[in-house]
């Protein structure tokens, strides 16, 4: 059965649409088995608002305060829609300074989370994937190149990765997204590339997992997240992947994954890693979850259930 381990609704997140439980009823209407919901964790300082957050006055204690309604709803969704799906209720944490060690901790601890997906959408605390005046705004701290920012960039995501383990890595290359050329090989810079090869190898070596994300395909770009040569050098580590929509409401619900089952078989990706609830537990922080291998050319044999219309790009995966 199709399945995605990365989603979003307008309803938590305000630059998504739509409500959760439409999302879950779409997942649900396209044959998926399993939806793993990942809205984003709040955020604690004023300074990390975002402006369509100040626009709709929000303030970290009303983040927080989302952040509790959306656990409540995907737990009611999760009990509600069992016998019909496999929902796992997680969240998306963001790395932004070493504080967030803490604050990502804080979240573990209370609530009882199935997954997590480790992102990094800052690097020198300035958002990099939101707008080009950001981006450009970063850039410039790192020194005024792609290539120094790419490296800052890697360097935030090994901290994250140190610090927090996540089961799931969020779009690994997502600081490409509005560079000057998102479709350029990481390969041509060697302080790129061997930053990018200290970091798969140290998730490999803890047991992570790379999300094959299509958002990157809805914004325009050639291959998902990540690229083909960064799948592949984490295959040689025996590196899992995972595969996720990063839907951002109900049109964009399985969107991409035919083009993705053909990028993963034109890279020699055979298996992806499908995670369920049940009686074995993959990561001791979140018991009753385990990890089931699906072959990807069995996939393709169902892979229309995870066709989805084209939407209107959104400027953040």
């Amino acid at each position: 059965m199709p399945f995605s381990h990365h989603s979003h609704s307008g309803q938590f997140c305000l630059h998504a649409k739509d409500d959760l439980e439409a999302i879950v009823q779409t997942a649900i209407s396209k044959g998926m088995g399993t939806l793993v919901l990942t809205e984003h964790m709040p955020r604690d300082q004023e300074t990390d608002l975002y402006p369509e957050e100040i626009e709709a006055g929000s303030t970290t204690d009303s983040l927080f305060k989302t952040f509790d309604d959306y656990y409540i709803e995907a737990k009611r969704l999760q009990s509600s829609y069992s016998l019909q799906i496999d929902i796992l209720v997680g969240v998306e944490t963001d790395w932004i300074r070493p504080s967030s060690e803490q604050l990502i901790g804080n979240l573990i601890e209370k609530y009882s989370f199935d997954t997590l997906i480790g992102s990094v959408h800052h690097v020198h605390g300035i958002p990099t994937d939101f707008d080009r005046e950001t981006y450009e705004r970063a850039r410039a701290v790192s020194g005024g190149t792609d290539e120094m920012l790419y490296a800052d960039y890697y360097d935030a995501q090994l901290k994250m990765l140190e610090a927090v383990k996540p089961p799931i890595v969020g779009h690994f290359d997502v600081i490409r997204l509005l560079s000057d050329d998102p479709n350029a090989s990481m390969k041509k810079h060697d302080v790129v590339w061997n930053r990018i090869f200290r970091n798969l190898s140290f998730i490999s070596s803890y047991g992570g997992m790379l999300e094959i994300n299509t958002a990157a395909l809805r914004k325009g770009m050639d291959e998902p997240y990540p690229q083909g040569e960064v799948c592949q050098e984490f295959l040689k580590m025996n590196g899992a992947f995972v595969l996720s929509d990063d839907s951002h409401g109900v049109g964009q619900v399985g969107f991409g994954f035919t083009r993705a089952v053909e990028f993963m078989e034109g890279i020699g990706v055979r298996t992806l890693i499908v995670l369920q609830r049940g009686l074995m537990t993959r990561d001791a922080r979140f018991r009753g979850v385990f990890g089931r291998p699906v072959r990807v050319p069995d996939l393709q044999k169902k892979h229309t259930f995870f066709q989805a219309p084209g939407t209107a790009a959104n400027s953040r995966p």
